[in-house]
């Protein structure tokens, strides 16, 4: 299979069954514009994808939401061929008949990127288990040009959560991927029994979830194995922009679904 630039697309047909595969939908496929807030694969080479996905995601709003759990992972380059893993379910080619990535192509993001995923502390998700794919059979294995073997993170003294370039599309995706924020004034920085405790000066809620006001008082912050400290940003008070962005950020409301990565 080539590159996703290098497909032909084609209509579908009245008959859907080759693309169903047993599956049962509430719509039948359709090939639909890769939206640009679709971050993950907006730029991936290809500008149409069927819905519902390969991971069986049914609305667009879905697969942004899911899809969004990635992009940290993306961004950090552990293997060359992770987007187009990812993008191969989430955001699949619009084809008569659905196409897998290969085993080993899986195999081979796994083994590069699960590290990487481990210290944020999480695992490798049971929807992108790798015997799921085909060996044998046309399957998704090709990676952009010249990017065969995986790119080697660049080393760097900034802590991996902490290394972000300040966009909003950036804070709403983190927001919207945790189950709390905070605005934080932190005081200190312990160790306790290996993991880090943040203990804080000054703390006000950006995105409850799960806590209770009352909770917040006696709230404890643990980095590694307890609590995950997905993003940090700088509270920039001197910035207009970045002010007048978090006040709207009050009243965004994040989509419901379950994160990718448990």
């Amino acid at each position: 299979v080539g590159l996703a630039s290098e497909y032909d697309y084609v209509s579908f047909q009245s008959d859907i069954g080759p693309y169903q595969s047993g599956r049962f939908y509430t719509k039948p496929p359709q090939c639909v514009d890769i939206p640009a807030d679709l971050r993950l694969c907006h730029n991936g080479g290809y500008k149409k994808m069927v819905l519902p996905n390969l991971l069986e995601h049914e609305t667009m709003a879905e697969v942004k939401q899911q899809a969004s759990s990635c992009v940290p992972l993306l961004n950090k380059n552990c293997h060359a061929g992770t987007q187009v893993f990812l993008c191969s379910l989430f955001a699949p080619v619009c084809l008569d008949r659905p196409i897998y990535p290969c085993r080993w192509l899986c195999e081979a993001v796994r083994d590069s990127c699960e590290p990487v995923m481990q210290f944020f502390g999480f695992y490798w998700p049971e929807m992108l288990k790798c015997d799921k794919f085909p060996e044998g059979d046309v399957c998704i294995a090709m990676t952009p040009p010249n990017a065969t073997e995986a790119s080697k993170p660049q080393g760097t003294t900034v802590c991996p959560p902490c290394d972000n370039e300040l966009k909003s599309e950036a804070i709403i995706e983190h927001l919207c991927a945790s189950e709390f924020a905070l605005r934080m004034k932190i005081k200190e920085v312990k160790k306790e029994n290996g993991d880090k405790k943040i203990v804080p000066k000054k703390k006000k809620p950006l995105k409850l979830g799960p806590i209770k006001k009352k909770d917040l008082k006696k709230l404890v912050l643990y980095v590694k194995s307890q609590y995950l400290l997905t993003a940090i940003h700088k509270w920039d008070k001197k910035n207009k922009e970045f002010k007048n962005f978090m006040k709207k950020m009050k009243n965004h409301e994040c989509p419901t679904f379950q994160s990718v990565f448990k």
